[in-house]
């Protein structure tokens, strides 16, 4: 089936949907209306009935006492509703940037910097759902849970790669109190829409978008993270000398050796940068979004190579994980420069990198160098 929201997205591909936003578009809202929320998938999009479809909390080695099983409707009466406000980011955002910035080519869909959203999202606490399943472990052990993972195993649908998606993420995030991971079933006080993983979706704060699993039919505590295609093989930084030139055994070797992409890293873009009538001022705007450490402190501009970096004004910000809208007037005088630079500043002094300290990786996944925009 074809989006609901493809009038106000650039198409990626149509088979299995996948689109973006304009950031230009995207930033002029702090919650992001569903249309214009960027669509990333590796597998049809097919309506479900959510009067009969159900969802599965159990656990394998006798990790949970008792096995769960929910309607949406019985979910929603069973638990506290929460709501929280979120950036969802794909692990491919800026990728082509990257493959420019470095002039190698990167496998994958060529996005820009529109594959990201920030969501007040609503549903409920999976620390909650985990508790009422006996998690077998202290409430806030953490040394007790490692080693231990929540696997999430989608609705069973074909996928580029898989029989079906999965994915998992640390169980210590999971049933961290402030971890703030939810199983979701409304997006900015609606309904999740088929897009977004009606009836339930995962949401995972500071999380890289490919573990917010949709359509999420089995919730799994194991000992073993996912051993799914796009968990154990996809989405890992590979070293820069690993490239589409590689035999096919060595990259699966190195593939085997690295972790799976977790944690968002600290980013920022620049959606505007246009010089005022007077040619006097340049004014730009964009977006930062926070990595582990915190979350985004200050974002800096610069339109003379970083010499000096000048701070913008956070014109919004919402809670522990929500995206950070910026913008910036700078006075330039007589001189016109060529480009503008940003970069973010978290609560535990990170300062996002330059290029030239960020290496190329095949995949073009988690690019988060500082931002460059030509003016216009």
């Amino acid at each position: 089936m074809n989006s609901i929201h493809e009038l106000a997205l650039n198409v990626k591909s149509e088979q299995p949907w996948n689109a973006q936003p304009a950031v230009e578009e995207l930033i002029k809202h702090p919650l992001t209306p569903e249309d214009l929320m960027y669509c990333r998938n590796h597998c049809p999009v097919k309506s479900i009935d959510a009067s009969t479809f159900t969802i599965r909390v159990d656990g394998s080695d006798g990790l949970i006492q008792r096995t769960l099983e929910y309607t949406l409707s019985e979910l929603k009466s069973e638990f506290e509703k929460v709501e929280l406000v979120a950036a969802l980011q794909c692990a491919g955002n800026r990728r082509k940037q990257m493959a420019e910035k470095k002039h190698q080519e990167v496998e994958g869909l060529k996005w820009e910097t529109g594959t990201i959203c920030n969501v007040r999202w609503g549903g409920v606490r999976m620390r909650d759902i985990l508790l009422r399943a006996e998690v077998q472990m202290a409430e806030d052990d953490r040394r007790g849970m490692e080693g231990l993972h929540l696997n999430f195993a989608s609705h069973v649908t074909a996928c580029e790669e898989a029989d079906w998606f999965r994915g998992s993420i640390p169980l210590a995030k999971a049933m961290d109190q402030e971890g703030d991971v939810l199983l979701a079933y409304e997006c900015n006080g609606r309904p999740l829409s088929v897009d977004h993983g009606y009836p339930f979706r995962v949401v995972v704060p500071g999380i890289t978008g490919v573990r917010w699993v949709k359509w999420v039919q089995r919730i799994t505590v194991s000992r073993q993270e996912s051993d799914n295609f796009y968990q154990k093989e996809d989405y890992k930084v590979l070293p820069p000398d690993v490239s589409q030139d590689s035999q096919t055994s060595e990259r699966r070797i190195m593939v085997a050796r690295l972790p799976p992409l977790q944690s968002n890293t600290l980013n920022s873009v620049i959606a505007v940068a246009t010089l005022t009538p007077d040619n006097k001022h340049v004014h730009a705007k964009g977006y930062a979004i926070p990595g582990s450490s915190g979350q985004v402190k200050t974002v800096e501009v610069s339109t003379d190579e970083g010499q000096p970096w000048l701070p913008a004004m956070i014109v919004y910000q919402e809670g522990n994980w929500s995206w950070t809208l910026w913008e910036v007037n700078i006075e330039i005088g007589e001189r016109r420069p060529r480009t503008v630079l940003s970069r973010a500043v978290d609560e535990s002094g990170n300062v996002q990198k330059m290029d030239g300290e960020v290496q190329w990786n095949l995949r073009g996944i988690g690019y988060d160098a500082v931002d460059e925009k030509s003016l216009v």
